[in-house]
């Protein structure tokens, strides 16, 4: 998801000289190809996140478009203070854009999980949060944050997820504020945030096996503030059980 991040930034920030990216002294490997055609628009804070945020809302002030980038809890955790008193109650149009959510750098230890992040982040005023569930979501979804004024949380995973909507055509049309329809069933549905999508297809398909004649929806929910209320009160109406 990282890598379809920085492409998509990168073939915006050609067409939009208001972009900027900052990060918090990581993001080696991917960030170069930004900083590298961008050197004006690009700034690595160091190990200051509080800094970095503060640095984006002076420059949202300044009528930027403001991503700050690093590991999900670095730039959440670490400097919630300023996301909320700057960035949030201000209304600034900065993008907070995670990498690892959950446990994807579980080997680094506990200072590394990312499990708190969306609960956190969901209690802020004026924030949009999105989750995409795969590449091409994640795609979609900085396309659409740009396009948006105001604050944006932005959770990717990290590296190597699967395309799961290479064979919809019509997603390139599709709001990323909306529920995706990944699968039609009648019986279950199954809504899924982030990077579980790949786990509630894999899961849909073993209960439909194991359960003769059930057929289970899976909804990929990527945008969860605002919730698409719509979609869930469907399926609400259409099928027995929601998961």
């Amino acid at each position: 998801m990282r890598t379809a991040f920085i492409e998509t930034l990168c073939e915006l920030a050609e067409q939009n000289d208001r972009i900027w990216l900052l990060c918090g002294d990581l993001g080696y490997s991917v960030l170069e190809r930004f900083a590298q055609r961008f050197p004006n628009r690009y700034v690595n804070v160091g190990v200051a996140e509080q800094n970095m945020t503060g640095l984006a809302v002076g420059l949202s002030m300044c009528n930027k478009i403001v991503f700050t980038y690093s590991i999900a809890n670095f730039n959440t955790f670490r400097c919630i203070e300023q996301i909320r008193n700057d960035v949030c109650y201000h209304n600034a149009n900065v993008k907070i854009v995670s990498v690892g959510g959950g446990f994807t750098y579980g080997t680094q230890g506990y200072s590394h999980y990312a499990v708190e992040d969306l609960a956190i982040m969901r209690a802020l005023p004026n924030i949009t949060i999105i989750a995409p569930g795969d590449p091409i979501e994640a795609r979609l979804a900085v396309k659409t944050i740009i396009e948006n004024e105001g604050p944006c949380y932005l959770r990717l995973g990290k590296a190597g997820e699967e395309l799961i909507h290479k064979n919809n055509k019509k997603l390139s049309n599709v709001s990323i504020r909306k529920a995706i329809v990944v699968q039609e069933g009648k019986d279950i549905t199954l809504i899924s945030t982030g990077g579980m999508l790949k786990t509630a297809i894999g899961a849909a398909d073993r209960i439909s096996k194991q359960r003769i004649g059930i057929s289970v929806r899976v909804l990929s929910m990527p945008t969860i503030k605002p919730i698409d209320k719509e979609a869930i009160f469907e399926a609400i109406r259409e099928t027995s059980a929601i998961f």
